[in-house]
């Protein structure tokens, strides 16, 4: 695990903004040790753990992009058609059995290795043929359809960056290369806890003040598209003692703790209270709406994050905080989340100083996108998510958001 001091962090301030605590996070957490052969049906979304260098160049040889003829272009006639004899056919998975002589034009198909002396290709749509005899149109540039041997990576050339995480292009570019396995990171454990008497899990019997936990399942979906291992912990009930005891023995078996709830400043709030016995709290207060009450601590060594209980104020607060402690945890390379512009179709008003996030449909018709802001505001209401398309972000300094203003757009398709 990460093995972190209680003092790493030292902050203080009562409040942060949300690029100070992301960067508190990134700057102090180091990245985890430890490394796995992974094969390339498995290794989508993990982290690639050293530098990959091209051990042959791509592609390998010198071959025909299109379907046509290749020649010799020294042997076009400047301004007139040219005559070749056609001799011979190419196709890919094929080797040359001999250099093109002057004169003479092959049959080339897309992928196959040009045959020595050729160094262009005619598609077939531009040339004619005229019993045995190609007559190819003036005016083609030397090298014309053709790939060099190297031309998409050079033989050495630093392929794939370490801390790169492995989608399809990237598996795509490994196997093209002749890798069968990647070296990937150790995948982060992360557990996750929520917290409160008043919660039950579903499928279980609500009693009466009872309802059903969500945040758990959300923040356990969300992790599920990072390079972790995810578990679910459970539900910590409202004791002191219970909470920090809970926290102190998942610390020692996980490489991050990620908490709902029990962080503001209520009686039975537990969390941060156990985070300043049990180890060190870190901050508490983000300049942050939704999700101003969250608690970043060490204990034994793991860092544990504490996120609101209202469950829009939980997802905002894991992606800004969450999401990169576990990236950098994992060794991924920075990566913020997609933004795009857009054009508000709302009248706003928020405090300065604080960064807030709307809930807002989308309307694609127009060339830049319009954004509707949800009827709804509360942090508590999962459907304001469902029934919309985006986050609206809104910084620190704008105090006045009205219909025309060009604003910036997270959309949920992909943040989740």
């Amino acid at each position: 695990m990460a093995q972190l001091t209680d003092d790493c962090f030292v902050h203080g301030g009562a409040l942060l903004s949300v690029e100070d605590a992301a960067a508190l996070v990134i700057a102090r957490v180091p990245v985890l040790e430890g490394e796995e052969d992974v094969t390339l049906a498995t290794a989508r979304g993990r982290v690639l753990a050293r530098d990959l260098h091209a051990p042959q160049p791509l592609p390998p040889f010198f071959n025909s992009a299109v379907d046509g003829y290749a020649f010799r272009h020294a042997d076009l006639r400047p301004g007139e058609d040219t005559p070749l004899r056609l001799e011979g056919r190419l196709a890919a998975g094929q080797v040359p059995d001999a250099a093109l002589a002057p004169g003479t034009a092959l049959r080339i198909l897309t992928g196959a290795p040009m045959p020595p002396g050729a160094d262009t290709v005619m598609m077939q749509e531009d040339a004619r043929l005229e019993a045995g005899t190609l007559r190819l149109p003036p005016g083609l540039k030397h090298g014309a359809n053709c790939r060099p041997a190297g031309e998409d990576v050079a033989q050495g050339e630093l392929a794939l960056p370490a801390g790169t995480r492995l989608g399809p292009a990237e598996i795509g570019l490994a196997a093209a290369l002749g890798f069968a396995t990647l070296p990937a990171r150790r995948r982060p454990r992360i557990g996750v806890f929520s917290t409160g008497d008043e919660l039950a899990t579903p499928g279980t019997a609500l009693t009466a003040a009872q309802t059903y936990d969500s945040n758990r399942f959300s923040l356990l979906a969300l992790l599920a598209g990072l390079p972790v291992e995810a578990f679910d912990l459970g539900i910590l009930p409202d004791r002191a003692g219970a909470t920090e005891a809970a926290l102190r023995d998942a610390a020692a078996r996980h490489d991050m703790l990620l908490t709902s709830g029990g962080v503001s400043t209520g009686e039975e709030d537990h969390v941060r209270a156990a985070l300043q016995s049990g180890g060190s709290l870190v901050f508490w207060k983000l300049a942050l709406k939704p999700g101003r009450p969250a608690a970043m601590g060490v204990m034994g060594g793991t860092p544990v994050l504490g996120l609101p209980g209202n469950p829009v104020a939980a997802i905002v607060t894991f992606l800004h905080l969450a999401r990169p402690l576990a990236l950098r945890l994992a060794g991924a390379n920075p990566a913020p989340l997609p933004r795009f512009a857009a054009t508000a179709d709302f009248h706003y008003r928020k405090k300065a100083g604080r960064r807030e996030y709307v809930r807002v449909t989308l309307s694609t018709g127009t060339l830049v996108p319009v954004a509707r802001k949800y009827p709804r505001e509360g942090a508590g209401l999962l459907t304001s998510l469902t029934r919309s398309d985006a986050f609206v972000e809104l910084p620190e300094e704008v105090m006045v958001v009205a219909p025309g203003d060009a604003v910036a757009v997270i959309p949920f398709s992909s943040a989740f």
